[in-house]
């Protein structure tokens, strides 16, 4: 990895701008925790009311991953062309939309379009947000700041858990699912408002030639030396020559972003968690108490996610997935060894879980998208960004659909095959993955 030949000038610590600017953004990564999880009390309502096998369902859960996949491949193009304030702008409309539609919808193919459309709000969220996290952020506190995405992503996915448990408890069993899902229109709301007050990308001013404007931004948003910084973003423009992102120099950044998101999904985390109730259900929980004990992973999600905020600057990336990859795969094996047996222990089920998903959050959960951030030079980041999410969500949409077919026909095989995925992690990590901690990203050069 090249050395940098300048180096950034950062204040002793983070301005309130960069954090608010960042929070802000992140409230992307909240209602895309939230969206996605939020499906997961309403499968059994849904299947009953729109008469659904379980490859239907496995097809309603797994639309709005479809989407993921649609909005993610071309969300990069817009967001370098009109700029990363924008395309949070139409995420925000988009999620608000999808949310009061599939609320309200009347038909399944109804359901299928908004869902969808769901879908593409969190494909770009998941490639516009932490780039844009990334670019108004200082390198020495540029991982913690993109975890706030990942953050944001768990405490959606626990209110999610959480208003599921509500709702189902207070609302009427034939509507109970339209206010889960609708009521993801409020949060949306919010970060509409909230988006209109962000300050646009300041590397994005500059790669748009407009020095002036990054000028303005870094001054609001309280570097040390705005000039210096904008001098280094100008040098990452000039050396941009062929911008395609499937050449030969770009080859590793590439084979580590592909290999990364694909993991991150072999761990089989998006199935474990639209599916939760269903899995305790199959440890012997009944419907309220699976619930809660969904409720009760996505707290677990959130706590290890914090604690990751504070881990993967300090050690940095690699050594995250290293843990990882080893305390997942020993997780899901308890899972899928008592699946397997004639009867299951319920209360080693709900430990392999919780362990899984605190495994998972400290680790692959906090790194993929800091690592996707900023393992790409500056000319390619949008694309590279959006190659990982695209792969990322190919691949959940793949296991959510897939997930309820497999583990009805092989049981806790299911989770054996996510364990083993993760001890094969543990060597790519090992053998093939660079350390990107402390690397400016104007010199990210693998």
């Amino acid at each position: 990895m090249a050395q940098p030949d300048y180096a950034p000038v950062e204040a002793a610590g983070v301005s309130p701008a960069i954090i608010l600017s960042a929070l802000g953004a992140a409230l992307g990564g909240l209602l895309f925790g939230f969206d996605t999880a939020v499906i997961s009390g309403a499968t059994e309502a849904l299947q009953s009311h729109f008469a659904l096998s379980d490859p239907a369902l496995g097809f309603t859960v797994a639309s709005a991953l479809i989407g993921t996949v649609i909005g993610s491949l071309t969300a990069g193009a817009p967001a370098d062309r009109y700029g990363r304030k924008r395309m949070l702008l139409a995420i925000a409309i988009a999620y608000v939309v999808s949310s009061l539609g599939a609320g309200l919808a009347t038909s399944w193919p109804m359901l299928l379009a908004f869902r969808t459309l769901g879908g593409l709000a969190i494909g770009a969220a998941s490639v516009v947000t932490p780039v844009y996290i990334a670019e108004v952020s200082p390198t020495r506190f540029r991982g913690r700041l993109v975890a706030l995405n990942q953050l944001n992503i768990v405490l959606g996915i626990l209110i999610a858990f959480l208003s599921n448990y509500l709702i189902a408890q207070n609302a009427a069993p034939d509507t109970a699912w339209r206010w889960m899902l609708g009521i993801v229109a409020a949060p949306s709301a919010v970060f509409l408002l909230v988006t209109l007050l962000l300050p646009e990308s300041p590397r994005w001013y500059v790669v748009t030639g407009r020095s002036g404007d990054a000028l303005r931004v870094l001054q609001q948003l309280g570097f040390a030396s705005p000039e210096r910084e904008i001098a280094g973003m100008q040098g990452a423009r000039v050396r941009e020559a062929t911008p395609r992102l499937f050449q030969r120099r770009y080859a590793t950044p590439v084979g580590c972003a592909i290999a990364i998101a694909m993991f991150n999904q072999l761990s089989g985390i998006n199935a474990l968690l639209y599916y939760a109730p269903r899995i305790f259900a199959l440890g012997g929980a009944g419907t309220d108490s699976a619930m809660l004990q969904s409720v009760a992973v996505g707290g677990i999600n959130l706590i290890f996610t914090v604690l990751a905020l504070f881990l993967i600057d300090r050690f940095g990336r690699k050594p995250l997935l290293y843990f990882g990859s080893i305390a997942c795969a020993l997780a899901l094996f308890l899972v899928g060894f008592q699946m397997e047996r004639p009867v299951a222990d319920g209360t080693l089920i709900l430990a392999g879980m919780l362990g899984f998903i605190a495994a998972f959050a400290v680790s692959q959960g906090a790194v993929i998208w800091v690592f996707l951030s900023e393992v790409f030079p500056s000319e390619v980041r949008g694309k590279g960004q959006a190659l990982g999410s695209t792969t990322h969500w190919i691949m959940a949409a793949a296991i959510t659909w897939t997930f309820p077919i497999v583990a009805g026909r092989v049981g806790g095989w299911v989770f054996l095959f996510f364990g083993a995925m993760m001890l094969l992690q543990f060597v790519w990590v090992w053998r093939f993955m660079p350390e990107t901690n402390g690397v400016p990203l104007e010199k990210m050069r693998l």
